[in-house]
């Protein structure tokens, strides 16, 4: 029996990331929305592309969750994107309602699911997704890290004149401007780039990584990122169906790992068929820690006003 992922939300980063899991053909997709026609009309639009991806890949849309049961993985989008002058934090209430909703319908329908939440403010909504379903923690994963992350190898090659893909990044703590970009980790083949770039620069790139998403909203006006933010989704998708064992920087729980405790935020990880199949603990030295604990705390202060 083929994979099925379901994604709950169809808007720019639902659609684009349901169309990178047909465009590789390693799952059937269900696109859920509550606007009627929507979701069928870019599920038709996609697998009227398939022939052409050469891809056997099966796309339903839906405004009826029963079409998601038994999924392998559901991806929730579905929630307010950011406006010019939003933050993640204003985000908070009116999407924390919407995952609420969301998790119990997984939670009954495909109990043995991986949930992705990608809705910001991402780390919040996570944890929200964990706590509302009841599913074990290693289950439900947030998506941030792996877009920040690849953000900051963004500008990092463009600094160097070199290939991103050259490029080895991490970026850990809460997906949101106290996000800690870690350039002693930030490497061009084995390399370290703080021997290679001056410190100014290594500055300016932390804060335009830490400022990527508000500056595409500045740019666009109306909408906010989403091919990023697809790819990332569906690295882990990816990584998850086929069991990669892929180290990803991703929104886990942490249970006593960085001497942390009932919180979700973002660390590397490896993910695999199970989720979360372990965190990695990185020797972070004390300005890193200092940060760290920081990002931490601009998470649990989130938490603590969804009073959960």
């Amino acid at each position: 029996m083929k994979n099925k992922v379901s994604i709950i939300g169809c808007g720019n980063v639902g659609t684009t990331t349901a169309g990178f899991i047909a465009q590789a053909g390693i799952s059937d997709v269900v696109l859920f929305d509550i606007l009627e026609g929507m979701p069928q009309g870019k599920a038709l639009d996609l697998s009227e592309a398939c022939p052409l991806w050469g891809s056997a890949s099966s796309i339903k849309g839906t405004n009826n969750y029963q079409d998601t049961k038994d999924s392998d993985i559901v991806v929730i989008t579905a929630g307010l994107a950011r406006k010019p002058g939003m933050s993640r934090d204003d985000l908070l209430f009116a999407n924390a309602k919407i995952i609420k909703e969301v998790a119990v319908r997984v939670s009954r329908l495909s109990p043995e699911a991986v949930i992705i939440a990608v809705t910001n403010p991402m780390d919040a909504m996570a944890y929200l997704a964990w706590k509302t379903s009841g599913f074990p923690h290693k289950r439900v994963i947030g998506m941030g890290g792996v877009l920040d992350s690849s953000r900051l190898r963004t500008f990092t090659a463009w600094n160097l004149g070199v290939s991103p893909s050259d490029i080895e990044a991490m970026v850990i703590g809460s997906h949101g401007d106290e996000m800690l970009p870690l350039m002693r980790f930030t490497t061009l083949k084995g390399v370290p780039v703080t021997e290679l770039i001056k410190r100014s620069e290594i500055d300016a790139i932390k804060e335009r990584t830490k400022k990527a998403g508000a500056e595409i909203v500045g740019l666009l006006k109306i909408g906010s990122a989403y091919y990023s933010p697809a790819q990332s989704a569906f690295e882990m998708i990816k990584a998850i169906l086929l069991d990669e064992k892929r180290l990803l920087p991703c929104s886990c729980y942490l249970n006593g790992e960085y001497g942390v405790r009932g919180i979700y935020v973002g660390v590397p990880a490896i993910i695999g068929k199970e989720g979360v199949e372990k965190v990695i603990e990185l020797k972070l030295d004390d300005p890193e820690i200092e940060e760290f604990k920081s990002s931490i705390a601009s998470v649990r202060a989130m938490i603590e006003k969804l009073n959960i």
